[in-house]
Order: structure tokens, then C-alpha cells, then sequence
């Protein structure tokens, strides 16, 4: 990435590269205006790199994995006052693209100051995406990158079809792969404590275990 702007600091092209982004860009930003105007919380949409990104209904796995986490992280976080935890529609807007990540997290130093009639987000501490074929090549892409840029330090990888998760943690700007499993225990490290079977995300009965662990625990 440094090697491609030393090129171009260096080119005698400069100022014609630069006029050339400039109008890209002023052009993206009408279009983003036009995507916050147009968008509803009917349907689920995002805009990437000066697209609108319309989703289709996810399969019943992607769902499954998707409320199996945000459940377990909900209830864990609400009930140690960590934070907030959002699921599909709270639009994190970054700088140039607004995504609607499957489940998020954001501390409490954070989210302490979100208002009720809010509908645009910072970046969140921690994120996951469920994988689904329309989606998989921009999480793993520009979202990726994206992400790691904007300082989002923990960032889950769920893939329903083969119940495998990705934990990837921010380690000087870039993401590194902390642990790929289709068993064993997660960790996470943007949520203090929060402690989950892989198998949790996949299956019913190993969900309401460890969900009756966090209220168990909290009760005592």
C-alpha cells in the first residue's frame, strides 16, 4: 500500500490523479446522501464503496448463528453493564461506507452516549458477520480492511454452513487470526469475560446451557 502512494506522490500525474479523486469522491458522497434519504429499517442495506448493497432473507443457519450469539453476548454484557450489544440493522457508518454487521459491540464509554432516535453508529469494539454466498467475499475483503482501519479490535468470522468461527484480533492495524475452530472455547477480548463454547453458536440445546450459566452465575 506505502509503494503505490510513493508512486503516485511521485508522478508527474499528481494533480491530475488528485482532480480525478476528488470528483470520484464528491460523486460517492451524492450518492450516500441519496442511500441515507431512500434507506428504511424494512429492509437491510449497506453502502460499499459507492454501492447500494440490498440483502436478500438469510437461510434459517445464518439466522440460527447470528441470534444464538447476540443472545448469549446481550444478556452477558446487559447484565455487567459492559456496554450494548446491536444485531443486523444498527448502521455503523465509517468513513466512507456504512455496514449493518450481524451482531456488535460497543462499550460502555461509548455507548453511553447514544440517543433513543439515533439510527447512525460509530465503530463498534467488537464485530461479527455470518457468512452467507452473497456476502462472504466483502466480509472477508473490504470489510476486513475496513474494519481493522477504523480500530474495530475484535472482529468474528461465523461460517453456518461448516460451524466453524474465525476469532481474528487488532494487532498494529491489522487483523491477526487468534483461533479458526469448529469446537473448543472462545475468548473474546473487546468483551471482558465473555467466555462461549464454539458449539454454542451452532447448537440449541449447548446455547441454552450456556445461557442458563451466564444468568446462574449472575444470580448467585
Amino acid at each position: 500500500m506505502e509503494a503505490i502512494f510513493e508512486q503516485i506522490l511521485h508522478s508527474p500525474k499528481l494533480r491530475i490523479y488528485y482532480q480525478y479523486i476528488h470528483e470520484f469522491l464528491s460523486e460517492e458522497r451524492q450518492k450516500r446522501e441519496q442511500f441515507y434519504q431512500e434507506v428504511t429499517e424494512e429492509q437491510k442495506s449497506e453502502f460499499i464503496n459507492g454501492e447500494v448493497i440490498v440483502h436478500s432473507p438469510v437461510r434459517i443457519e445464518h439466522e440460527f448463528a447470528s441470534s444464538s450469539l447476540m443472545r448469549l453476548m446481550s444478556i452477558y454484557v446487559m447484565a455487567n453493564r459492559l456496554g450494548y450489544v446491536g444485531h443486523e440493522k444498527m448502521m455503523i457508518s465509517l468513513t466512507r461506507n456504512d455496514y449493518e454487521p450481524d451482531v456488535c459491540f460497543w462499550s460502555k464509554e461509548q455507548s453511553v452516549n447514544f440517543k433513543p432516535r439515533q439510527t447512525q453508529f460509530p465503530a463498534p469494539d467488537f464485530i461479527a458477520e455470518v457468512l452467507s454466498p452473497s456476502t462472504e467475499n466483502n466480509d472477508r475483503t473490504v470489510k476486513f480492511e475496513d474494519y481493522a482501519a477504523h480500530d474495530v479490535g475484535e472482529y468474528w468470522i461465523i461460517d453456518p454452513a461448516f460451524q466453524v468461527v474465525e476469532q481474528y484480533f487488532l494487532e498494529n492495524d491489522e487483523y491477526r487470526l487468534n483461533i479458526k475452530a469448529d469446537s473448543g472455547i472462545l475468548k473474546s477480548r473487546a468483551v471482558a469475560g465473555f467466555v462461549i463454547p464454539v458449539l454454542a453458536l451452532f447448537d440449541e440445546a449447548e446455547n441454552l446451557a450456556v445461557l442458563r450459566k451466564i444468568l446462574g452465575e449472575r444470580s448467585e
